[in-house]
C-alpha cells in the first residue's frame, strides 16, 4: 500500500468517524427531546384535569350557573 493510498484510506477514516460523532449527538438531542415530551406529557395526564376543573369551575361562575 503507498504513502498515498494510506492517506486516502486515513481520510476516509477520519471522515467516517466525525459523521459518526455527528449523527450520535443528533440521536442523543432527538432522545433528550423524547424525553421531555414523554414528561410533559406525564405531567399533562397527571395534573390536566385538575386544570381542567378550575377553567370548568371558572367558566361556569362567569355564566352564573353556579
Amino acid at each position: 500500500m503507498s504513502s498515498e493510498e494510506q492517506l486516502q484510506k486515513n481520510i476516509r477514516h477520519t471522515t467516517g468517524l466525525h459523521a459518526l460523532k455527528q449523527i450520535g449527538a443528533i440521536v442523543d438531542e432527538e432522545n433528550k427531546n423524547d424525553a421531555a415530551k414523554t414528561r410533559m406529557l406525564g405531567w399533562l395526564l397527571r395534573y390536566g384535569w385538575i386544570f381542567m376543573l378550575v377553567i370548568a369551575a371558572i367558566l361556569l361562575r362567569l355564566i352564573g350557573v353556579y
